[in-house]
């Protein structure tokens, strides 16, 4: 089994886990998704699927939102950024309170499961609504690619 067929099997699967119809465009916005480590916009996903329609592929990573397959990033660049959620994201409610990098050279957005947002102590009477945490800097392939200066 090559690639391809490995992506197209997790990516029906996937779909049918969060009991999304699997539809040609979302098969293949998810296909997009699961084939990059960064997450990607819906600029980033129209060019990649051209000549598919814009507001096609927004319908489709709003289905994807609401039934827990896909969260949003506010990164700091005014576009939001849409990635793949954990397993047990549901319709009910997103359990992705992690840490999101966003590399100022190569302007990508990565999601980093393994750092937890901490926990923030609130005033009395205060109510957190949502977190977000976003570390900006170079990423390893980044920097690794830099030219030292002298």
């Amino acid at each position: 089994m090559d690639i391809a067929e490995k992506i197209s099997g997790k990516t029906t699967q996937l779909l049918a886990i969060k009991k999304i119809n699997p539809t040609a465009m979302r098969v293949l916005v998810l296909d997009k998704l699961l084939k990059h480590q960064h997450a990607l916009s819906l600029s980033d996903l129209e060019k990649l699927l051209l000549p598919a329609d814009r507001t096609t592929i927004y319908r489709t990573l709003k289905t994807f939102e609401q039934n827990g397959l896909i969260h949003t990033i506010e990164d700091g660049t005014g576009v939001p950024k849409y990635a793949l959620c954990p397993e047990e994201c549901d319709k009910k409610e997103h359990h992705d309170l992690h840490v999101h990098f966003y590399c100022g050279t190569c302007k990508e957005t990565f999601c980093l499961p393994n750092s937890r947002i901490p926990e923030v102590l609130l005033p009395a009477g205060f109510s957190a609504a949502e977190m977000k945490l976003v570390v900006k800097g170079i990423c390893d392939k980044c920097r690794i690619n830099a030219i030292p200066l002298h």
